[in-house]
């Protein structure tokens, strides 16, 4: 009876891989090729023995993760809800649109086959994307057998060692990784949303070579505390105040040679002192040894090389950026020339074949000659590598793993990087350097001075890491109490110098330290630093910010929410490392961090001043409408009625302003505009009951106090919705600071057609139901009738007109003086005007917009034409806050708003907004009738 043949799909993780394992499982023969849905990953086929049972091997790759994480398509757009609730909302893997092909591979190959082994890089992200792969095959056929090969070398050895050896995925590792992956997108998504709306069109940004329209201002987790590490340095190197010192040196030179000496002292800041102790030494120069200490010294050899060392090293050595090291590495470990170059290993395991490995570097024209000596016993050049104390478990430290001279398709830099490994491999495993040091102290005049000489015995592990010098001096031979005369004795003088930019060296080590990123995605980090324009790098490999690096790190350390710092993300790093070794469950991980980076970015939300007046300082304001106003996100209010895709938010514009816009601007227009005399507004937690569609949620306002009439309450919780006729009776006294309109969907460049219309429709709906008093809540009585209400009495001024610009001249009521127009900068009257005398012993001070609304409601009784009836509020160019009151029955404009009041007849008294009497006719100035100036059919006629 013939044996059942076993169909195997296997899959690696590169095209590359694939056909390497093949060939190396189908040898001597050449495994047959045939094309997949993808052109770029093919399917070889074999027949191989796995442990004894005959099997039919297809194997075919994926091109890296399989998946994607991302939001739902509808929170895709950046209008579609509050950056807030990208926390909270429900995230999905998937396959893109461009590796489809590849999935419909993976399922055809599944179906038929009942076996899957997985070839996949060995770490963390390797086993991440081996259960992407079993959850497109698994869906297609649940019946199938799962394995993993584990290696670290496409040689034949370790290849033949994994096959025969299979174990099972590492789900735990899996799940550190799509932990890590759904904290960067929700805080990267919040974050870069949030400082991306709030600052490209309040400032030109022009480190993209243009006005910065088009740019996203990213953030993540590991690329800002990146960042902060090269602003701290440069802030440190920018606040370094240069100090004078001075020292004493000293010289002896014989027949044996020249020695230096140091003081022992190293320097004093203070130049007396220096000074006395100098003349000390003068006066008595005579040098006697004091001490002279022999020792033998060694330099050690490296650790076994992981990736950030090879990164730093080749940084350091050649000048190549970490992240074209690690694509010349990783093409270096596809052609099968060295181990896999993502490790934090830096031991040997014991099983490790170390003289093998030097045995294939005999034949090196170069170094080939320092292997053989390493392996003749009599030279005893050999010693076992030394720990370095890391050891990830899954791959060993990088190491060459086949012979080359140089290949042909190489270039430079894979020359360079292969030599490094091999260097350093042969430099591991030698003995160190030995030298004989001396250390001789003399003292003058009572102060000691020391000088080192070192002479290298033998350079061993030097002679082949050509990397590292042992640098020293011969010196003359002295001996314990011998005194001589120094050939010279100088005070010279030094200034302090402040620490170096960072080299991509220094920053990885910084990196390193800290916990930020892994060694796969250091080196990530650090490019999109560059690409994204927050830093720069010399031709020394050393960084600096550029102006928009530095006021980002600047905007967010002056919240005094250190979020460029490392500590929240070196913390995140440690939990997901848990994750891995299964200490911790990913939803425990995933709901701490979450909830912990939330409240950050509420709080750095909250704190958005100090991002944008950091910003102010590098860069200028930029005259483009709308990116403040109307893009930052607030707290919900309600989903849209308008557009139903996206949320409304409560918002304050810059001018202090409050409104609640739907976040889909500028396809959707739709906002609620609330009164200009809201002091602070916040979203609460109780919903409406009557207002629909549900759920609309309360807000709590504080008004005030002296923008509203006295009846009023100061604190108030209120509903957008249509219901709360409170909050109408503020926004018709007080105006809304910004629009006419309350509930329509307002569009940008409304004239004054569309103001007038909207004034129109507002009188004539308050003329048709019954009076109310704004201040008892009674109707039947208009707010000037009611008897709880005592009419103030008015401060006469002494005010006239300024022939030539026409402008109201106020003079102080105490001294007689004219009072300049002054502009308000205050957080809560930014723009707005106001007169005060120049005597400090005076303390006159009035509103402008208070005076000159009296001053038009008195010039109502002169016979002016009609031309003349313009508020002061307009010809102050729209600064105005809301306050100015209806006059003459005409819409007064403050901004480009109307505010409304309601009708009265003849002769009746209205109420300002500081809820001050104000009489006037309430007739038409053309026609005489009981309607609104502005919409007055005979005034067009005019």
């Amino acid at each position: 009876m013939s044996q059942r043949i076993r169909r195997v799909l296997n899959v690696a993780e590169k095209p590359s891989v694939a056909k390497a394992v093949s060939e190396i499982l189908s040898s001597p023969r050449k495994p047959s090729m045939r094309e997949g849905r993808s052109r770029y990953n093919k399917i070889y086929e074999f027949e191989y023995t796995i442990c004894g049972k005959l099997c039919h091997m297809s194997f075919t790759s994926v091109t890296g993760h399989l998946m994607e994480m991302d939001f739902e398509e509808r929170y895709r757009k950046w209008g579609s809800c509050d950056p807030v609730s990208l926390y909270e909302l429900p995230i999905r893997k998937f396959v893109p649109d461009d590796k489809l092909d590849i999935k419909r591979t993976l399922e055809e190959e599944a179906r038929r086959c009942d076996w899957l082994i997985l070839w996949l890089d060995c770490d963390r992200e390797g086993e991440n994307i081996a259960y992407e792969v079993i959850d497109v095959c698994t869906a297609v056929n649940n019946r199938l057998q799962i394995s993993r090969a584990k290696f670290s070398a496409l040689i034949v050895s370790e290849i033949i060692d994994a096959v025969q050896n299979l174990i099972q995925p590492n789900k735990n590792k899996a799940d550190a990784v799509d932990a890590r992956q759904e904290i960067d997108l929700r805080i990267g998504a919040s974050f870069t949303r949030f400082q991306t709306i709030l600052l490209k069109d309040s400032f030109v940004i022009d480190v993209y070579g243009n006005d910065g329209r088009n740019m996203v201002l990213s953030y993540g987790p590991c690329q800002f505390p990146t960042l902060g590490f090269i602003v701290e340095r440069y802030w440190e190197i920018q606040a370094h105040e240069p100090e004078e010192f001075w020292m004493i040196n000293c010289s002896h030179a014989s027949e044996d040679g020249t020695s230096n000496f140091n003081w022992v002292r190293g320097h004093l800041f203070d130049y007396t002192s220096a000074v006395i102790v100098y003349e000390m030494c003068v006066q008595e120069p005579t040098a006697t040894v004091v001490n002279v200490k022999e020792q033998r010294k060694f330099k050690h050899p490296p650790h076994p090389l992981n990736t950030i060392e090879l990164e730093k090293r080749a940084s350091r050595y050649y000048r190549m950026s970490s992240e074209h090291t690690m694509k010349v590495a990783e093409d270096l470990y596809q052609a099968g020339f060295i181990s896999y170059p993502r490790t934090e290993t830096d031991s040997f395991s014991e099983k490790t074949d170390l003289r093998g490995i030097v045995q294939q570097q005999q034949q090196h024209p170069v170094w080939g000659t320092y292997a053989q000596q390493l392996l003749d016993p009599g030279t005893e050049l050999w010693r076992n590598p030394s720990n370095g104390g890391h050891d990830d478990k899954a791959h060993p430290p990088i190491h060459p793993t086949k012979f080359s001279a140089g290949e042909s398709n190489w270039t430079q830099d894979h020359s360079r990087v292969y030599e490094l490994v091999v260097r350093h491999f042969l430099a591991c495993v030698s003995q160190p350097a030995v030298g004989a040091e001396t250390v001789v102290e003399i003292d003058i005049a009572g102060e000691l001075f020391s000088t080192t000489g070192r002479m290298i015995i033998a350079r061993n592990y030097l002679d082949v890491y050509r990397f590292e010098n042992w640098g020293g001096s011969v010196i003359p031979q002295y001996v314990f109490g011998q005194q001589f005369m120094p050939t010279s004795l100088t005070l010279d003088s030094g200034i302090t110098r402040p620490p170096p930019l960072l080299s991509e060296a220094d920053l990885l080590n910084c990196m390193d330290k800290a916990g930020i990123g892994t060694d796969a995605t250091m080196h990530d980090h650090i490019k999109k630093l560059l690409d994204r324009c927050y830093a720069t790098k010399d031709a020394n490999m050393r960084f600096s910010p550029t102006t928009l690096g530095e006021a980002l790190v600047m905007g967010y350390d002056d919240m005094g929410y250190q979020l460029w710092k490392p500590y929240l993300r070196a913390q995140m790093e440690l939990d997901m490392k848990d994750v891995s070794e299964g200490k911790k469950s990913k939803t425990a991980v995933l709901k701490d961090c979450l909830e912990q980076m939330e409240s950050c970015f509420r709080d750095a939300r909250l704190k958005k001043e100090e991002l944008l007046k950091a910003m102010g300082i590098f860069f200028e304001r930029s005259n483009r409408a709308g990116g403040v106003d109307q893009h930052i996100g607030g707290e919900v209010v309600r989903r849209c009625p308008v557009c139903n895709e996206s949320d409304m938010v409560l918002r304050q514009k810059q001018d202090g302003n409050f409104m609640v816009g739907c976040l889909g601007y500028p396809q959707c227009r739709n906002a609620v505009w609330l009164p200009g005399s809201i002091l602070e507004a916040a979203v609460t937690t109780q919903t409406c009951s009557s207002c629909t569609p549900a759920p609309v949620f309360m807000i709590q306002f504080k008004f005030r106090r002296m923008d509203i009439p006295p009846n009023f309450d100061a604190n108030h919780l209120g509903c957008i919705g249509g219901c709360d006729n409170i909050l109408r009776q503020l926004r018709d006294i007080c105006g809304t600071g910004s629009r006419s309109s309350v509930s329509s969907a307002p569009t940008r460049g409304n004239g004054p057609t569309a103001a007038s219309n909207n004034t129109q429709r507002a009188n004539t709906t308050t003329r048709q139901g019954p009076v109310t008093c704004t201040h008892c809540r009674q109707t039947g009585h208009s707010s000037n009738e009611c008897q709880t209400r005592m009419p103030r009495p008015q401060a006469s001024q002494s005010r006239t007109r300024n022939p030539q610009s026409g402008e109201t001249l106020v003079t102080c009521d105490k001294c007689g003086a004219p009072c300049p127009l002054r502009e308000a900068n205050t957080e809560n009257n930014r723009g707005r005007k106001f007169y005060s005398c120049q005597s400090r012993e005076c303390n006159f001070f009035k509103w402008a917009d208070s005076i000159d609304t009296r001053a038009g409601t008195e010039a109502m009784g002169s016979s002016r034409s009609a031309s003349s009836n313009t508020s002061s509020a307009a010809r102050r160019g729209g600064r105005g806050r809301g306050r100015a009151s209806v006059r003459g029955g005409s819409g007064s404009r403050s901004g480009g708003r109307t505010s409304r009041a309601r009708a009265a007849p003849t002769g009746n008294t209205c109420v300002s907004a500081t809820g001050e009497p104000i009489s006037v006719g309430m007739e038409c100035v053309f026609c005489g009738e009981l309607h609104p100036a502005s919409t007055c059919p005979s005034r067009a006629r005019r």
